[in-house]
């Protein structure tokens, strides 16, 4: 099932790009961002409503509220430089610049979640940044 999310969210991540581009197209880029943020608040609480599990907030540790608001922190100046970037530069560029995140999270796991860095792990870094070179040259 976890592979029918991500080929999901891949897709969505590809639709917001274009979206994006399109969106922001004489818009202030930290205002468009402002306003794809709140219809994310909306959604994400509605499906918390939607799916009953609204209770479970009182069940979240203090370590795990930290945490989240630290992602969620990341997240949005993620989602501004995006923005600015998508308005500066063709989608066609910044886009496989941005997924590079792939290859620094799987940095970033081997070296703080301790998951595993294996041969096809590192090939696949390396091809990832070599795909990302040629894409955006």
């Amino acid at each position: 099932m976890w592979l029918i999310f991500a080929l999901l969210s891949a897709i969505f991540a590809a639709l917001t790009s274009i979206l994006a581009k399109v969106g922001i197209e004489g818009v202030n880029s930290n205002l468009a961002t402002a306003i794809r943020t709140v219809v994310v608040v909306v959604m994400a609480w509605g499906m918390v409503f939607l799916t009953n599990v609204q209770n479970g907030i009182a069940e979240i540790s203090k370590r795990s509220w930290l945490f989240l608001i630290l992602s969620g922190l990341a997240t949005g100046a993620s989602w501004l430089c995006y923005y600015k970037a998508l308005q500066l530069g063709d989608a066609s560029k910044v886009v496989p610049i941005d997924k590079l995140s792939v290859v620094i999270t799987l940095v970033l796991a081997f070296v703080f979640l301790h998951e595993q860095f294996t041969m096809k792990s590192l090939i696949g870094c390396i091809l990832i940044g070599i795909g990302t070179v040629v894409m955006v040259l």
